[in-house]
C-alpha cells in the first residue's frame, strides 16, 4: 500500500476529489493548510484580504499561502495512477501547482472490523 499526499490550490479541491471518487478513489483526508515553496507566495493568488500581519512579508509577497493538503492510501499497483489523476487536474503550469509525496504504509486497521492489510483500505 502507500499513502499519496498532495499539497494543492484551493480552488483545485473539489475537481480533484470529484475525479478521484469518479476513479473509484472516494476516500480521503482533506486539510486546509498553509506554507510555501522556495518561491515564496504570490499575493494575487488569494481572493481574500490578508488580516493577519505576520501573513505579510515584502510588498507583493506573504510568508505563508493558504493551500489544500490531501491524503489517501491505495493499494500499490494505483499509486501511479492516483499520482497522475491528482498532477493532471492540479497542472497549470503556474508557480504554486503543489507537491505530491507517495509513502510506503505498511499496515492499515480499519477499527471497526478489525481488519488488516488492504481489506482495511476496501
Amino acid at each position: 500500500m502507500k499513502e499519496i499526499i498532495a499539497i494543492i490550490r484551493p480552488k483545485k479541491m473539489a475537481q480533484t476529489k470529484n475525479v478521484l471518487e469518479t476513479l473509484g478513489f472516494p476516500a480521503m483526508t482533506a486539510r486546509r493548510v498553509m506554507g510555501r515553496g522556495k518561491q515564496r507566495a504570490i499575493i494575487g493568488e488569494v481572493s481574500f484580504d490578508i488580516q493577519e500581519p505576520e501573513l505579510l512579508e515584502e510588498k507583493g509577497s506573504m510568508s505563508y499561502i493558504p493551500k489544500r493538503m490531501i491524503s489517501l492510501v491505495v493499494p500499490d499497483e494505483d499509486a501511479s495512477l492516483v499520482v497522475e489523476v491528482i498532477m493532471r487536474v492540479n497542472h497549470t503550469g503556474q508557480i504554486g501547482d503543489g507537491k505530491i509525496f507517495v509513502c510506503p504504509i505498511r499496515d492499515a486497521v480499519r477499527v471497526r472490523t478489525d481488519e488488516r492489510g488492504e481489506s482495511a483500505i476496501a
